[in-house]
């Protein structure tokens, strides 16, 4: 009988391999869109603060700005909107179509000082901004040394 170095790692390739196979079997993946088009999407969207604001951006190329819709309920601000696709183009002439279209909603939990009548939005080259202002109490104070 010879000896044989044991290894505990060899097998993790095979083992990875059959826990994959479990899940697969157990929870099973949707079938994809048959339609590239039928796609969901959701903006992508930047979140970032400056002394006197919170900033929320979402980038809306090919959306016009009548299509978007910003509420405010509480402290849950919800932005949805549409993006159509292009109706003169027929089906049948694309030879290849990634782009997705159809609505989309984004929600967003803002702090307790926010005072709705001070959101402000703006739309521009396909980037939305709201800009929500900070209350004097919440900015940052400087104390000098003396």
């Amino acid at each position: 009988m010879s000896i044989v170095r044991w290894g505990p790692w060899e097998n993790i390739a095979s083992l990875h391999d059959r826990i994959n196979r479990i899940f697969d079997e157990t929870f099973p993946r949707p079938a994809p869109a048959s339609a590239p088009s039928a796609c969901d999407w959701n903006p992508v969207v930047d979140t970032y603060e400056t002394d006197d604001t919170i900033v929320i951006e979402l980038e809306l190329p090919g959306i016009d700005k009548k299509d978007v819709e910003i509420n405010l309920k509480d402290r849950l601000l919800s932005i949805s909107g549409e993006r159509c696709c292009h109706q003169e183009i027929r089906e049948e002439s694309y030879h290849r179509r990634e782009r997705c279209y159809g609505t989309f909603h984004r929600t967003f939990i803002l702090p307790a000082f926010v005072k709705p009548e001070n959101i402000k939005a703006e739309f521009k080259d396909g980037l939305l901004k709201v800009k929500i202002p900070k209350p004097d109490e919440t900015k940052p104070k400087q104390i000098r040394i003396k």
